[in-house]
């Protein structure tokens, strides 16, 4: 932070040599933030417009029109932008000024949740190497999940297990009883 010879004072000049190393200490990190539906790459574009470093990763997908089919690319993450940041209110009001930003990701008071650098380059490799993925939603161990499709497709459980060990449990509170199927070769969905 500069100040004006003429306009400052000792006050001033002290605010300023101690904020300088603050700054320079703090580390960018990556942050999600939330888009208005279907303004992913508006959003991206306008945050790097104001100098705001994003990720938009994007998969290419074919789309069938009355013209015939066409690739196109799409948000990975509908919905969601990241952008590399040095939390601070200064940068908050940038990226949520930006248009088609709807907020930050987090768990508190719209305050962003940091998510490790690894994470980000672990999502780049995948795409710039065009290694196959499924994109599908995290589930935890003790959620409420339906199942999709299959012999099985509606029937609702809490998840249990890991990994190739997944199983459903439907639980008969008032007898305290439940049956456990296995959840190998079946889609489940969060409740």
């Amino acid at each position: 932070m500069e100040v004006a010879p003429e306009l400052a004072t000792k006050n001033d000049v002290e605010l300023a040599q101690k904020a300088e190393p603050i700054a320079q200490t703090e580390q960018a990190r990556w942050y999600a933030v939330r888009t208005r539906s279907r303004h992913e790459k508006v959003a991206a574009q306008q945050l790097g417009g104001v100098g705001v470093e994003t990720f938009l990763p994007l998969m290419t997908q074919v789309h069938r029109w009355v013209t015939g089919p066409k690739q196109v690319d799409v948000p990975l993450f509908p919905g969601y932008v990241f952008v590399r940041v040095v939390y601070s209110p200064d940068q908050r009001v940038r990226v949520l000024r930006s248009h088609g930003v709807a907020g930050f990701v987090g768990t508190s008071q719209g305050k962003g949740t940091p998510i490790p650098d690894k994470q980000i380059e672990d999502i780049r490799l995948l795409l710039n190497h065009k290694i196959p993925f499924k994109n599908s939603i995290a589930l935890r161990v003790g959620q409420k999940v339906r199942v999709k499709g299959g012999s099985l497709d509606g029937v609702e459980g809490v998840l249990v297990g890991k990994r190739s060990q997944r199983k459903l449990l439907i639980m008969i509170e008032p007898i305290q009883r439940s049956l456990s199927v296995d959840l190998e070769g079946y889609d489940v969905e969060a409740i």
